[in-house]
This record gives C-alpha cells, sequence and structure tokens, in this order.
C-alpha cells in the first residue's frame, strides 16, 4: 500500500529513480564541497604554520646576528661590524612585523609577541647600548647578552604552533575519509544510473511500448470495422485509463454503428420497395404515353404533343431514377456477385459509348479516344464498365462548351498503388471543374457539384459501386475553372482468367 502509487502513475518508476539519483548527486556535491572547504582551511592553516616557524627561526637568526655583530664589534670597533649589526637590527624588526602579521589573529600568541619586544627593548638596553656608548663591563658578557630568553619565547610560539598542526593533520586525515566517502557516493550514483537505466527500459517497454503496441494492434482492427477488438491491457496507470476510454468509445461507436446499418438499411429497404411499387405504374404509363404519342387514340393537336413529350421525359427520367436506385440496392446487398466476368474488350466498349453519346448530345462536343495497342488485358462486366464510362462520359459532353473536346483515354496504371498491375480509364472535360471537397464528395450518394446538378446525385455512386465491386478505385481531379478528369481503375487479367477466355475464343 505505501507504494501505490508507482502503479497509478505511468512515469512513477522513472521519476523515482531519477529522483534518488538527484538526492545521491546532491548528497555527493555537498559532501565534496564541505571536504574541500575543509581541506582548503587545512592547508592554509598548515601554510601559515610554516610561515610562523620560519619567521620565529629568522627572528632567532637576526638577534643572534646582532649579538654576534655587537660581540665583535666590542673587541674590534670597526664600521663593518657596526653595519652588520644594523641589518641584523632591521631583520629582526622586519621578521618581528611578519610574525605579528601572521600572529594577529591568535590571542593566545600576542603575550609572547609581547615578551619578544620587552626582551629586546631590554637587550638593548642592557647590552646594546654600552657597547655603542663605550661603557659595556666585560665582566657582565654571558649574563647581558643572553639570548636564552628569546629562544624560549620562540620556542612556546612553535610548541603551540606544532599542536595546531598535528589537529589540523587529524582533521586532514579525517577528510580523507569523508573524501572516500564521497568517492563511494560516486560509485553508488553509477550503480544507481546503470541498474535505474536497465529498471526504467524494462518498466518502460511493460508500461509503454506493450501497451501502444497492443493500442495499434487494435487501431488497426478498428480500421478494418471490427470494433468488438478490445484493448487488452488492465493497469491502474494512465495507459490501463487511456485503453478503458478507448475500449468505451469502440464500444459506443459500434453501438451508433449499428443503429446508423439499421436505419440504411430501413431506408434502403423502403426505397426498394417504393422503387418495385413504383417501377410498374410507370412502365404502365410509358406504353400508355407511347400509344397516345403514336395516335392509338386518335389524332392529337401538336399543342397536347408537345405536353405528351414532357410527360414522356418525366416519366422516362423517373423510370431511369427507379432503376439506379434498385441497381443501387442490388450492388449494396451483393456487390461483385451479381457482375458476369470476361475480357473486356475496350475498342468495342469505347466505340459504343461514343456512338450512343453522339447520337443523343447531337454531337456537341467532339470526343478523342485513346488506346494503345500493347494494353494487357483486364476481366470485368462489359456491360456494367460501359454503363460507368457512359455516365462520366455523358456528364463530361453536358458540362463541357460546345464544339469542345472530351477526352477517354484507357492506359496502363502507372500510379504508386500497384503500378503496372491496373488498367486506368480517364475522361476529361472542360467544364466548370470541382473544388477539392467536391473533388472528394462527389462519388457519395446524393452528392452534387457546383455546376454538375443531375436529377438525383445517384449517377456517380452507382459508378463508385460498380468499380468497387470489380476490385477497383475511381476519383476525380480538378481545378475549379479548368474542367475535371474522372479514373477509374481495375486489375489486369490474371493468368487464369486469360487462359479460360483464351480457350472460350
Amino acid at each position: 500500500m505505501r507504494f501505490s502509487f508507482l502503479k497509478k502513475r505511468l512515469f512513477a518508476p522513472l521519476y523515482a529513480s531519477f529522483t534518488v539519483l538527484v538526492l545521491i548527486l546532491l548528497a555527493q556535491e555537498g559532501l565534496s564541497l564541505t571536504v574541500n572547504i575543509f581541506k582548503q582551511r587545512g592547508v592554509d592553516t598548515v601554510t601559515q604554520i610554516f610561515k610562523i616557524k620560519r619567521e620565529s627561526e629568522r627572528l632567532m637568526g637576526s638577534a643572534l646576528e646582532e649579538k654576534v655583530a655587537l660581540r665583535g664589534y666590542l673587541i674590534n670597533p670597526s664600521p663593518t661590524l657596526l653595519q652588520q649589526y644594523q641589518d641584523g637590527q632591521a631583520s629582526f624588526q622586519d621578521s618581528f612585523v611578519q610574525l605579528s602579521s601572521l600572529l594577529q589573529d591568535d590571542p593566545s600568541q600576542q603575550i609572547n609577541l609581547i615578551e619578544i619586544s620587552k626582551f629586546h627593548s631590554q637587550w638593548k638596553l642592557n647590552f646594546v647600548e654600552p657597547i655603542l656608548n663605550d661603557s659595556f663591563d666585560i665582566e657582565l658578557m654571558e649574563e647581558t647578552s643572553s639570548l636564552d630568553p628569546l629562544r624560549g619565547v620562540i620556542n612556546s610560539i612553535l610548541t603551540y604552533e606544532r599542536g595546531i598542526l598535528s589537529e589540523q593533520t587529524q582533521r586532514l586525515k579525517q577528510l580523507d575519509r569523508l573524501n572516500q566517502a564521497s568517492l563511494a557516493l560516486s560509485c553508488l550514483s553509477i550503480g544507481v544510473i546503470i541498474i535505474g537505466s536497465a529498471v526504467n527500459l524494462i518498466l518502460l517497454r511493460r508500461r509503454v511500448v506493450i501497451p501502444l503496441q497492443k493500442l495499434m494492434e487494435a487501431g488497426e482492427a478498428w480500421k478494418l470495422g471490427q470494433l468488438d477488438t478490445q484493448i487488452n491491457h488492465a493497469s491502474a496507470d494512465e495507459m490501463g485509463q487511456l485503453s478503458q476510454t478507448l475500449n468505451g468509445m469502440a464500444e459506443g461507436i459500434q453501438v451508433r454503428q449499428g443503429k446508423i446499418q439499421q436505419r440504411n438499411q430501413q431506408l434502403a429497404d423502403l426505397i426498394s420497395t417504393l422503387s418495385h411499387d413504383l417501377r410498374t405504374p410507370l412502365l404502365a404509363n410509358r406504353s400508355t404515353l407511347n400509344a397516345i404519342a403514336g395516335g392509338a387514340f386518335g389524332t392529337i393537336s401538336s399543342e397536347l404533343r408537345e405536353v405528351m413529350d414532357d410527360y414522356q421525359e418525366a416519366n422516362h427520367d423517373l423510370i431511369n431514377l427507379v432503376e439506379t436506385l434498385l441497381d443501387v440496392n442490388r450492388y449494396e446487398a451483393k456487390g461483385s456477385q451479381i457482375l458476369t466476368r470476361d475480357i473486356l474488350n475496350w475498342q468495342k466498349i469505347c466505340q459504343r459509348v461514343s456512338k450512343w453519346t453522339q447520337t443523343s448530345s447531337q454531337e456537341k462536343c467532339e470526343l478523342q479516344i485513346n488506346i494503345p495497342p500493347d494494353l494487357p488485358q483486364a476481366s470485368g462486366d462489359g456491360i456494367e464498365i460501359q454503363r460507368v464510362l457512359q455516365n462520366l462520359v455523358d456528364n463530361a459532353v453536358r458540362l463541357s462548351p460546345a464544339a469542345s473536346t472530351v477526352s477517354i483515354d484507357v492506359s496502363l496504371h502507372t500510379g504508386k498503388l500497384d503500378p503496372g498491375q491496373q488498367i486506368q480509364v480517364s475522361v476529361k472535360d472542360q467544364g466548370p471543374g470541382l473544388t477539392e471537397h467536391e473533388a472528394q464528395a462527389i462519388f457519395y450518394r446524393f452528392a452534387q457539384g457546383t455546376g454538375r446538378q443531375g436529377r438525383a446525385g445517384l449517377g456517380l455512386y452507382l459508378c463508385r459501386q460498380i468499380i468497387e465491386a470489380h476490385g477497383g478505385t475511381i476519383w476525380a481531379e480538378s481545378i475549379l475553372g479548368q474542367g475535371a478528369t474522372f479514373r477509374f481503375v481495375i486489375p489486369i487479367a490474371s493468368p487464369e482468367e486469360d487462359g479460360k477466355s483464351s480457350s472460350s475464343r
């Protein structure tokens, strides 16, 4: 229970290991900083002690130099010896100043400095001045020239400093142990980094990579419509919560999709029923209208004939709409099962479409047909493919200006998807063109492009159903105001289909 939060947070192990590593590094740096500070202080203290020792010895040497020069001057009053004394005195004063500066922060040594100053003043009064004034009593030589008190004071100073040096040496040894502890922390931090990295890699794979793989697998299944696929990952962290959320979304989409499919099926059934019910009376109306227009019920006037022509055209459009609805319903229900496959004769299909279009449009546009001679064979339902091509060409002619050119090109598909394995048919017009959104939506049910309104918006949708039943794809390419090109591709014939066709011929 104490570490339950690790299970509820996806990157909790990473955060925990990072925190531990930061704490170890901070402790290591703090310890190293402390060791360096105290070590520097110890080095400064030792350096000062050696300076004190040097100046103390120099002070004693200067005093001895004074004594020797004065004793020589007493025997032989020479200016050289007097100069030697003066040099010794100057060196003594300089050493005393330096020593006072070094010991100014140590109250316990101030007494010794006072003793040195008193001794030197008294020594000058009792020994130096009588010699210089030529009033010195030779019998008092040993008593007045002795430097033993000065040596004792200096030894006291050095003894005290040696004690401090010994303490600093012990402290430096302790600092060495702390330095070893810092080194141990460095090794520990390296170990934590190595072990933490390995553990985090394992945990990240278990808690992130594997769940993401499951999520992608479920996503691929959902993309194929298999919404009943679940993400099998149960955990208390964010990845588990995400899996539950996505599973809930998939279930909700599946439920809504089922309802939509049910409504679509009801609508399709309704349209199919209405289409069947409407087709019979519409065919009867066509026969009756044709009989009336043919004079079966007597001669009709020119005004009535114009009205009858309008009725016949409207009835014909309704029959085409009903038959289109029935065909759409058939393809949605059975797909490729209603096709009759054979090797397609593109020359024959294009010529039929051209002849029918030129007749119905009274040669409004010029049709150009381009079919290479070495085109691979493709199999399909020739009547249905001709129906698709007829629809595309009719739309192109209807929307293109008079005396313009509509081209039909049949070639080997060279696109990125299955290049060389599909036949591509293109119909290019010089009409108003399509927007990008219209080009993507125009092949759906009841969709119509700007300037391309038809009767019900089902023609291109039926074309899409027919092409997809053949295992192909249909799409449009257009720049608004510069015409449009409608293309569809279907697979080339397999060797088995090609062999069957050859044997039948």
